[in-house]
């Protein structure tokens, strides 16, 4: 299933919500109609949080099936929501790049992460997530959460997208990689995209033409 909205006017909806085939986390400002939808589309429960205040929880959540991995400014209060609302392990990160949406790229056969997090950091992600973890860029990017989308099903990835980087990402994820755009020719797919294994939204900015490449790249078909 695939579905165009937008959050508030906002096309860039993969910043502001995460998901995966249990739940999608959203930020407190969608209106009902939005998070029905999410719901519908996603099948998924639909939970509002914030990280550290912040409504950005895309950028600031990653996850899969197993486990999630949070940005370490979140408050007491938002992680208990989390943990209340998620079945799975969880993991505050404790490195530079804390931006954990921004930073990975994960299904549930493997993740794909900034390659300067520490060593560390990457031990952990695999223990979190139950997968293996990898460092890598896509199109050149380090920030590969924003540069790519990915479900257990397919993943799209940045237009720019270099040959050695997809055989790597295939390897990893264990998926068909394909390229493309949304919001109208924006490269950063992960950005503009929230998606799990039952469906994706896109921004209403998203043309026929990428939304097709989306259908096809995650199998929606």
């Amino acid at each position: 299933m695939l579905s165009r909205i937008n959050f508030n006017s906002n096309p860039h909806i993969g910043v502001y919500c995460r998901a995966n085939n249990k739940v999608a986390f959203v930020p407190p400002f969608l209106n009902e109609k939005e998070k029905k939808e999410i719901k519908r589309v996603l099948k998924v429960d639909v939970i509002e949080v914030t990280i550290g205040g912040s409504t950005i929880v895309g950028s600031l959540i990653a996850m899969n099936s197993n486990g999630a991995i949070l940005a370490d400014f979140i408050e007491k209060e938002e992680l208990e929501k989390i943990k209340e609302n998620f079945d799975g392990e969880i993991m505050i990160i404790d490195d530079k790049f804390n931006a954990s949406g921004n930073n990975i790229l994960a299904n549930d056969y493997g993740a794909i992460v900034h390659p300067m997090m520490k060593d560390e950091t990457l031990k952990k992600i695999e223990k979190i997530l139950d997968v293996k973890a990898t460092k890598a860029t896509i199109a050149g990017l380090n920030t590969v959460g924003m540069a790519g989308v990915a479900t257990n099903k397919g993943a799209l990835c940045h237009p720019k997208l270099e040959e050695e980087e997809k055989k790597l990402i295939k390897e990893v994820l264990n998926v068909d990689i394909e390229i493309g755009t949304v919001n109208h020719g924006m490269p950063y797919v992960g950005a503009g995209i929230v998606a799990n294994d039952y469906g994706a939204i896109a921004s209403r900015n998203t043309t026929g033409i990428e939304l097709g490449r989306i259908e096809e790249a995650l199998n929606l078909g």
